[in-house]
């Protein structure tokens, strides 16, 4: 099991990327993010999604050199189609573009239809956390890739359907980023490629019995809501984010028919300074989090930690000890080099 260093793993990205095709800029805006989602300790979003990604290329449903579409576009708002392009390329023209007309008009609100997959939400919300602005977007599979079941459900229904806040701290930002299914499905299929069980609650099989074994998902089984015993919760809000971002984005809702495998997109931008001075927004969210973090802790804790700072953490780690890649993924990988006519070893 190779342990790779960030640097290595994005020249080894990119270069994948630009022999399939994509342009060099391109390509090393995806290689980055990937990187970054490896880095925070969120394997299911990194590299492992290059074998995939190659596939759909040769496929002719990613388009390496599309181009973003406005559709629609107001003083605070814009509707865009990505035409298929790399998600990671369109996500960031996104946030970029709603980041814009925030700090113009205080709030802003940009969908999008057409992308394919853009990884992690956080690396596109903390873009606006790091510009004053708190920045939140959900995403669905638009309208496809079913793979959850609904509260009460044994079949497949719904995606994932991530939501993610990014809000600045005046340090180290506050970031959720979560599914409102109980796991990602890439955390299932890192599992997989690593010869684990899943935990059980995660998923069940086919005919609606819970299973431990990662390929009982992907032989027609579903992904639970998160919540456990309250999980209408994540299930209530795993609807919502398929209404802003399938909905309002024309991309379609869960179970849209012969719908192509994407990410519709809801961001949604406000400008802090907009409302309130920006060091004064700090110290109030510095004050909270200074009250939540020192509460008694409860009986098998040693510390409380808020969103955002376990990926901090591991990004600080990884970025001095090395990137672990199972052997299984680091060999798919392999042969998705060797396919573009790039040849790469394990590197340091």
């Amino acid at each position: 099991m190779p342990i790779l260093t960030a640097d290595y793993l994005y020249d080894v990205s990119a270069q994948i990327f630009e022999g399939a095709g994509t342009p060099r800029e391109r390509a090393q805006t995806v290689a980055r993010l990937l990187v970054q989602s490896n880095l925070a300790g969120h394997d299911s979003h990194g590299i492992i999604r290059i074998p995939q990604y190659l596939h759909m290329i040769r496929s002719g449903n990613l388009v390496p050199d599309a181009t973003v579409e406005v559709l629609h576009e107001a003083p605070s708002t814009a509707m865009l189609d990505g035409h298929w392009g790399f998600g990671q390329v369109i996500a960031t023209h996104a946030m970029t573009t709603a980041l814009g007309k925030a700090q113009q008009h205080a709030v802003s609100v940009v969908t999008v239809k057409h992308s394919n997959h853009i990884g992690r939400l956080s690396d596109y919300a903390m873009i606006a956390a790091e510009q004053e602005c708190i920045g939140m977007m959900t995403v669905n599979n638009h309208g496809s890739g079913l793979n959850a079941a609904p509260f009460g459900g044994r079949e497949r229904r719904l995606s994932t359907n991530p939501i993610c806040v990014a809000i600045p701290t005046g340090d180290e930002p506050f970031v959720l980023d979560i599914t409102t299914s109980v796991v990602a499905e890439g955390k299932v299929r890192v599992m997989r490629n690593q010869g684990k069980s899943l935990p059980e609650g995660w998923i069940l099989d086919r005919d609606g019995h819970p299973s431990t074994n990662p390929a009982d998902l992907y032989d027609g089984g579903a992904i639970l809501p998160f919540g456990g015993m309250v999980a209408h919760k994540g299930f209530g809000l795993s609807m919502v984010v398929d209404i802003l971002s399938g909905a309002l984005s024309r991309a379609g809702c869960s179970g849209h028919a012969d719908a192509q495998l994407g990410n519709g997109i809801f961001m949604f931008v406000i400008h802090i300074p907009h409302f309130l001075p920006f060091d004064e927004f700090c110290t109030q969210v510095q004050d909270f989090i200074h009250h939540v973090k020192n509460t008694p802790l409860a009986p098998g804790f040693s510390e409380i930690l808020i969103p955002g700072e376990p990926e901090a953490r591991t990004r600080r780690h990884r970025q001095t000890h090395g990137i672990e890649v199972d052997d299984t993924t680091w060999n798919q990988i392999r042969d998705a080099a060797q396919e573009v006519g790039v040849e790469i070893t394990h590197g340091i």
